[in-house]
């Protein structure tokens, strides 16, 4: 007993009931009202739900059907949601026909660089600032954000270019002050897995932007997806950035087949992230528009004035005049599989 199917006719009086039953059995209920169906999603050890417990759900008033989801991931599942999800930041929205672009540097490194590349992309279309201020580095003696620093110098970018913001968190104990300044908090590969963290944001309303693991298989990241989403917070964008293979070529083997299986599985939007998942700049263009026609719901691209002395991934950064001619030849890619840029 995952779902519960309710019928037309369903009052809020028989929602509440149902909800009641499956709380006085330790289980949590989540209401989803579609354009044509409401259902209710029932979280928790739903194994432990007896056939005559499951009869009885069945036959309380307002109930059309019950659905067991064999998947693991439940909340995070097209049987649980139909619809696409769409997500709607600051009057932008995620996940419908148009498609937002998320532009800026790895690394918000300061006040006027940032400025500068604000600038820069939204005068080329882009919708979204992105700019790490807590960095996850390889090394422990590379450069490591800005920290609060870094937010303030994102906000200001946002109240200037009118660029809802995106930024990373790494530690739990920054949620509260990540999540005072950003508009999206975004989830690195490396933390796919941190389940403390992800639960903690799921506790926060803030929309999050979770990057596939390293080495995580889809059906890992779609869990992932659903330990944020079980804490209440279904805003939730998966984001396609690469995986790790036996290829050296680029930097990651950009699995754009993610993005069709996601569709089938998943209701929620995939952004994809061609400046990680090659790691070239040159490379970074073709793989934009091949992600747009595979259906990416979005894209994350990496923006610099000065690459080369970027103080994170500067190799993989474009330079504005770049961007600029990426976002003009999208427009084409996007209109033919019936998207817009």
């Amino acid at each position: 007993m995952d779902i519960i199917v309710l019928r037309q006719d369903a009052t809020d009086e028989d929602i509440r009931h149902i909800i009641k039953k499956l709380e006085s059995r330790g289980l949590q209920a989540n209401l989803s009202k579609g354009t044509e169906i409401t259902i209710i999603g029932v979280i928790g050890d739903t194994s432990k739900v007896t056939e005559e417990e499951e009869d009885a759900i069945r036959a309380a008033s307002g109930v059309e059907n019950v659905v067991r989801i064999v998947k693991p991931y439940k909340l995070a599942s097209r049987e649980f949601r139909k619809e696409n999800t769409e997500i709607t930041v600051r009057g932008i929205t995620i996940g419908g026909k148009k498609i937002p672009v998320m532009a800026g540097p790895c690394a918000v490194e300061n006040r006027t660089v940032l400025g500068s590349i604000a600038e820069k992309v939204k005068a080329s279309g882009a919708t979204f600032l992105r700019g790490g201020a807590f960095k996850p580095r390889t090394s422990p003696y590379a450069f490591q954000g800005l920290g609060e620093e870094g937010l303030r110098y994102l906000a200001e970018a946002r109240d200037k270019t009118g660029l809802p913001i995106i930024t990373e968190v790494m530690d739990p104990r920054d949620i509260e002050v990540i999540a005072e300044y950003t508009d999206i908090i975004q989830i690195g590969a490396r933390n796919m897995q941190n389940f403390r963290l992800l639960l903690e944001v799921g506790s926060s309303r803030k929309p999050v932007m979770l990057k596939r693991g390293l080495a995580s298989t889809i059906k890992e990241w779609l869990m992932s997806a659903e330990y944020i989403m079980s804490r209440g917070n279904h805003n939730v964008i998966l984001c396609e950035r690469g995986i790790r293979t036996f290829e050296t070529a680029t930097r990651n083997t950009l699995d754009l087949s993610a993005v069709p299986v996601l569709k089938q599985l998943t209701h929620l939007p995939v952004v994809v992230d061609p400046s990680h998942g090659v790691g070239k700049r040159d490379l970074v263009a073709p793989m934009a528009k091949a992600a747009v026609a595979a259906g990416a719901d979005g894209l994350i691209i990496e923006v610099h004035t000065n690459p080369e002395e970027a103080m994170s991934d500067g190799e993989q950064s474009l330079k504005p005049d770049q961007f600029e001619r990426l976002m003009r030849e999208l427009k084409p890619v996007a209109a033919a599989v019936g998207r817009e840029i």
